[in-house]
């Protein structure tokens, strides 16, 4: 279900101006994830059906190019690829953000060419990711996504948040080793906002110093990375 838009966009869609299309619900329970209600409770948040949001995406042009579609996790919609398609015969790039749970959707999205960008969330290191996901991952569901979008030639990003007590410079080794050299890889700083987990609120944000120290361990590795 859609329960959430924003408008336009200057930093969700590299290089377009995008409205942001929000999917309710997620297979995941990361406790430091701050869409607590849009994860856990999609069905109390307002919802906005399909035709009312082509519409305002249809309105945001000619500034909007491309159309962010994120969560939640997206593939868990039954809708997605039906609505991807009306995006796509609009004229629009479609960038899909994903936990990367559903390889399946992933690849059929991908071989029907309905996709212009893929980001991906990387949560930690494949043996801690039950932890940091909050439920039990099967991590070669997570390796599959990870080859698909390295391989589909689309431009892609991986991205990590960096949450004190989960990630730590052997962790960011760790993921790097994983992504391998001359990925787009992302580090995103924890923020202790409206966390589905209560005890992350009091958790502190790492100092600028250690995310610069996180950055560098991935530009070692060989890594297109930044801080966002």
């Amino acid at each position: 279900m859609i329960c959430g838009y924003k408008d336009l966009s200057l930093i969700d869609y590299p290089g377009l101006m995008a409205p942001v299309v929000f999917l309710g619900g997620c297979n995941f329970r990361c406790p430091f994830c701050y869409n607590r209600h849009l994860a856990l409770e999609p069905e109390k948040m307002a919802r906005f059906t399909v035709e009312e949001t082509l519409e305002r995406i249809k309105d945001a042009r000619p500034l909007a190019a491309g159309v962010v579609i994120t969560g939640g996790e997206p593939t868990l919609w039954s809708g997605l690829k039906d609505f991807i398609i009306r995006l796509k015969a609009l004229g629009f790039k479609v960038k899909l953000d994903t936990n990367g749970s559903l390889p399946e959707v992933l690849a059929e999205l991908l071989d029907q060419k309905l996709l212009d960008y893929v980001a991906m969330d990387i949560k930690s290191p494949l043996e801690n990711y039950s932890r940091a996901a909050g439920v039990e991952v099967d991590t070669g569901r997570i390796s599959q996504s990870i080859e698909l979008i390295k391989s589909s030639g689309l431009e892609h990003q991986f991205r990590t948040t960096c949450v004190p007590g989960c990630i730590d410079e052997s962790a960011v080794e760790s993921i790097c080793s994983l992504l391998g050299k001359g990925e787009h890889y992302n580090l995103q700083n924890f923020q202790p906002v409206n966390t589905i987990d209560p005890q992350y609120m009091h958790v502190q944000p790492f100092p600028a110093d250690r995310m610069e120290r996180f950055r560098l361990i991935c530009r070692r590795a060989g890594l297109e990375t930044k801080v966002i």
